[in-house]
């Protein structure tokens, strides 16, 4: 088996970096988007044929390193009970947010095999087409982002609801973070217990709360999911959008394996402040650039793989692919970090 990422998580000397695309499975694959046109989007991520078909996609198409299981982070609320629409041009809503300190009773406290086996045996058919040519990655969003979604409704661009409860109901707030935190942790070890060889927890909302905010709302939660997770024994990721000021902390106070930097992130400042941390580094590549042309593109991960250094360093973007990026150019990717790497 391609071991490379497995050996990256654990700081070993590697031949070159391994390298594989966060949001990877997704709408720029034409393969993908022939799936979709026949199914719900949901329809996809509670079918384990269907959610693994497109798991293994970017590994035939790509050639990554790794395989991310096709899944999404709402998941969770959904089998805590709240219902969950997909709306086209909308994307991912909540018809009945959590709003006004609205009794925390009317969730559940899923149990990952029972609720969400769906995730589970995903995880074990991806294992199985592939053959153990790459490892799957299993994820959860962490718990502030979850809580986001939950009282707003859906995406946002201030997230109001969200922090004025933080700001207005703190206690209550506080009572379904460590609820999540403690349904994040469990999912996570389920999808390694599974099959899932690395976990990724993404707090995509991090930087939507100042520093002060995100030490008392955010980083204790994603720190308890952390140690959950890792009692499964499977490397574990963090990464938290738009808090690179919070490096040092995210590693110190989780005890993370990997943390993943954002395209805010200088690469060369991320590892330098990590350097004494123990852990390994995931990103940054800036997604945009994934439109450039493909020069462009080989000589900006040239100046990343230099920035980063090969020890302890797993080649990624700096947030999701996004959904119209050249198939070609994702592909330019992948085989710039091979080719650069390996040198």
């Amino acid at each position: 088996m391609n071991d490379l990422l497995l050996r990256a998580c654990r700081r070993e000397v590697v031949p070159r970096p391994p390298v594989w695309l966060m949001r990877q499975a997704g709408r720029y694959l034409p393969e993908y988007r022939a799936i979709r046109a026949r199914h719900q989007f949901l329809e996809m991520v509670t079918t384990p044929e269907l959610a693994a078909e497109v798991t293994v996609q970017p590994v035939r198409r790509l050639g990554v390193d790794a395989a991310i299981v096709f899944s999404d982070i709402l998941i969770l609320p959904q089998a805590m009970g709240m219902e969950l629409v997909f709306e086209d041009g909308v994307g991912p809503r909540f018809r009945e947010p959590l709003r006004d300190e609205a009794p925390l009773e009317r969730l559940r406290d899923p149990d990952p095999v029972r609720d969400l086996g769906f995730v589970l045996e995903a995880i074990q058919r991806s294992r199985e087409i592939l053959a153990h040519e790459v490892p799957v990655v299993g994820f959860a969003g962490a718990p502030w982002t979850l809580a986001s979604y939950m009282i707003e409704g859906g995406g946002s661009k201030q997230f109001t609801h969200a922090k004025r409860a933080l700001m207005q109901s703190p206690e209550w707030a506080h009572a379904l973070l460590d609820r999540l935190a403690t349904g994040v942790g469990a999912l996570l070890k389920a999808q390694v217990e599974a099959g899932a060889e690395v976990v990724q927890i993404f707090d995509s909302w991090a930087g939507v709360l100042s520093p002060s905010d995100y030490r008392t709302f955010g980083l204790p939660y994603l720190a308890k999911s952390v140690r959950i997770a890792a009692t499964a024994g499977a490397p574990v990721i963090v990464f938290a959008l738009g808090a690179g000021w919070a490096l040092e902390e995210l590693a110190r106070d989780t005890g993370a394996d990997v943390i993943g930097i954002d395209w805010h992130t200088e690469a060369a400042s991320a590892r330098r402040r990590l350097d004494g941390e123990n852990v390994a580094l995931q990103g940054n590549f800036d997604p945009s650039w994934l439109y450039a042309p493909v020069p462009v593109i080989e000589s900006r991960v040239r100046t990343m793989l230099e920035a980063f250094g090969s020890r302890g360093y797993i080649a990624n973007l700096g947030h999701g692919i996004l959904p119209d990026v050249p198939v070609e150019h994702a592909r330019a990717f992948v085989d710039a970090v091979k080719a650069v790497g390996g040198n």
